[in-house]
């Protein structure tokens, strides 16, 4: 990983800062980094082959948005969403993703299914190969498209800050929840076909129901490690 990390920063016209705090972010959110896991500015500084100054600002950033915890004499480890953000994160997703779904149910075209039906292909494929973060790229690349389908650009805007979150929750769990997500998105995906938008709001639902279900069921048990 480290390799890979050295060879993108430092190519791309962004503030050094910014390119780290986005490999940080990819980082945890892959599962290279785990929850409780130690983050040293050294370690991170090595592992991104830039100083300690730009580690240090991201870190700060990176604690904002909820991805670090930066404790007394241990300095930073990665968060462990807790019962509480999984219950806010949930809060927000039936808002916007039932109204998604009974949208797209009425304004999706024949090109807008076929694409979604190719990204249950793909999360079928890397399920079946247990690439677990391609899974969880796909699961949250699956309810964007949804919500772009929808046609309400408001909900697209909202969702892009909260699916980084969607997607590393989901890619926490995903070795146990992959095969079941990926059932219910086949369910939803034929409501959006169908067009009717009573059906694809509830195909929305039960799909967050199962995977609130399963956050918190996650969350409880510490994550497995550390």
């Amino acid at each position: 990983m480290a390799d890979d990390l050295r060879d993108k920063l430092g190519a791309q016209h962004l503030p050094l800062r910014d390119q780290v705090l986005a490999a940080l972010r990819t980082a945890i959110i892959d599962g290279d980094y785990l929850p409780g896991e130690r983050l040293t500015e050294d370690r991170l500084a090595e592992d991104f082959g830039v100083s300690r100054n730009p580690v240090r600002e991201a870190l700060r950033v990176a604690e904002a948005e909820g991805f670090v915890v930066i404790l007394p004499r241990r300095g930073a480890v990665v968060a462990s969403p807790s019962s509480g953000t999984i219950a806010d994160m949930f809060a927000v997703r039936e808002r916007l993703e039932a109204l998604a779904a009974r949208l797209a149910a009425e304004r999706a075209t024949v090109a807008d299914v076929a694409a979604l039906r190719a990204l249950l292909d793909e999360g079928r494929d890397a399920t079946q190969r247990q690439d677990l973060a391609r899974v969880a790229e796909l699961n949250s690349a699956l309810h964007l498209r949804i919500l772009q389908i929808s046609g309400n650009p408001w909900l697209s805007s909202i969702a892009k800050s909260l699916y980084l979150h969607v997607q590393w929750v989901f890619r926490l769990g995903a070795a146990e929840r992959a095969p079941h997500s990926w059932a219910e998105h086949i369910q939803l995906v034929d409501a959006i076909e169908s067009g009717d938008g009573d059906r694809a709001e509830r195909a929305a639902l039960d799909h967050l129901d199962a995977a609130s279900a399963a956050a918190y069921e996650n969350a409880e048990g510490g994550y497995g490690a550390h």
